[in-house]
């Protein structure tokens, strides 16, 4: 019998981690159905190889055994990587005792430096992991779901001995901006994404994208890569993400400096997103000036942990003479902060060059906050007639659309937002597993009528 067996070993492994990929996997694993179509759902991890069945995706309420778990990913990774090493320095050497001598070498320094710390870890976890998993056999007619990040994984090939057993493979996409756009990211990040967008176009049946922008962008990609013929082998649907912040708690008390941002009745526009060249943080800046030097008591209000690429950024920023005035910035808060945010600002402004959906916008307007965005395709596919555009090649745009709005009070959209309806993380997890679940089902008879109109 078919099973969904969703995958989310990073989220399983970094419980705490709470940026866009990962809020996206916590809440679609909470919310997983039972079933869908008649196909029973599961979330899972893969760990060493082996599938588990996740009973527990929350960390266990014991810090000593949680630092040790950390630990030992670490170290995992940094024996992955020198094995790699030791794997590119035995390429390259053609005398035989040298290379005699590097394996020597690299067996010694792996049993030394990971062998014997990473079996005491593997004793630790051996007592506590299964509160949180339990093994899962694999069943003829399993469809693996890489709901997660997998390109930060080494489990090809074990997804690949799954896949000879009979196992489907289903890749979530978020987007192809590595690929697209790999000036925005360090050249080793577009790497690792792009070998794994290589094996996900030689493995995966089926790719479910977050829109329907990107679910058209991994067609056309997979198209150019494989051909037609290939193509019509394959599924291509997309789901869209929910909106609620599941990380707030009642006794979480909002940060203070965030509370002062509010205490003037001059407009808040508020920016959520990691701090990261993509987002397109410095015609933002440029925008606020224009509208600063003309008059506008407006006070921007930048919310997003520090990424990568924007160090003259963050020194912008930091050597601004508007910050703390007209300018503040935030690099973490909590849940229950950023909802405080929301709650209290003017408008949600978000700039950014090129995105697979834009979870700020959703998480904005679904509380009511109206939307500044860049004219972009995803943005139109999710704000439609409800969102303000402007267009990135003049920060002047922008800066009209803040000032027209502090000025006459009216948001500069053709639709009240008030009017704007969304799904929630339950709707969207239902949404996931009942489009897959279906595609699943059809492709069997589709496979059978592609046979029979074979010559």
């Amino acid at each position: 019998m078919t099973r969904l067996l969703v995958e989310c070993t990073h989220v399983f492994k970094h419980p705490k981690v709470n940026s866009g990929i990962q809020r996206v996997v916590r809440n679609v694993i909470k919310q997983l159905p039972p079933s869908a179509e008649g196909v029973e759902c599961v979330p899972v991890v893969l760990l060493k190889g082996e599938l588990f069945r996740v009973k527990r995706l929350a960390p266990l309420d014991a810090p000593l055994f949680n630092a040790v778990v950390t630990f030992g990913e670490r170290l995992e990774r940094l024996a992955h990587r020198f094995w790699q090493l030791h794997q590119r320095l035995d390429n390259r050497c053609r005398n035989k005792t040298l290379r005699r001598a590097l394996y020597v070498g690299y067996r010694l320094g792996s049993f030394g430096l990971f062998g014997i710390p990473l079996r005491l870890i593997a004793q630790v976890n051996r007592h506590q992991l299964p509160k949180r998993c339990e093994p899962l056999e694999q069943r003829p007619g399993d469809q693996l779901v890489l709901l997660d990040s997998s390109w930060h994984s080494d489990f090809f090939l074990h997804a690949e001995r799954l896949k000879r057993q009979g196992m489907g493979i289903v890749a979530v996409i978020y987007d192809l901006i590595p690929l697209t756009h790999p000036q925005f990211y360090d050249t080793r990040l577009v790497q690792v994404f792009s070998e794994w967008f290589d094996w996900i176009t030689r493995n995966a049946d089926g790719y479910l994208a977050i829109s329907a922008t990107v679910r058209d962008q991994v067609r056309e990609e997979v198209q150019h890569r494989l051909g037609p013929a290939q193509v019509e082998k394959r599924w291509f649907d997309y789901f869209h993400l929910g909106s609620e912040l599941d990380l707030q708690s009642v006794d979480a008390a909002v940060e203070p400096q965030l509370e002062r941002v509010f205490t003037t009745p001059e407009p808040v526009f508020l920016m959520v997103s990691t701090i990261e060249p993509r987002k397109n943080h410095d015609y933002l800046l440029d925008a606020f000036e224009r509208a600063w030097a003309a008059g506008s008591q407006a006070r921007l209000c930048i919310a997003g942990r520090i990424g990568w690429k924007c160090d003259a950024l963050l020194a912008r920023v930091r050597s601004h003479a508007e910050l703390n005035r007209r300018l503040f910035m935030f690099n973490d808060l909590s849940d229950t902060s950023l909802e405080y945010a929301y709650a209290r600002s003017s408008a949600l402004v978000f700039p950014s060059f090129v995105e697979g959906f834009g979870l700020p916008l959703v998480e904005a307007m679904q509380r009511g906050l109206p939307a500044m965005g860049s004219d972009i395709a995803v943005f139109r596919e999710i704000g439609g007639d409800f969102m303000a555009y402007f267009d990135l090649h003049d920060p002047q745009r922008l800066a009209d659309l803040v000032t027209a709005f502090e000025r006459s009070g009216q948001f500069p959209a053709a639709r009240d937002v008030t009017d704007w309806q969304w799904i929630g993380w339950r709707e969207a997890s239902q949404q996931l597993a009942e489009r897959t679940a279906r595609h699943v089902l059809q492709a069997p008879a589709t496979q059978a009528r592609s046979h029979a109109h074979s010559p």
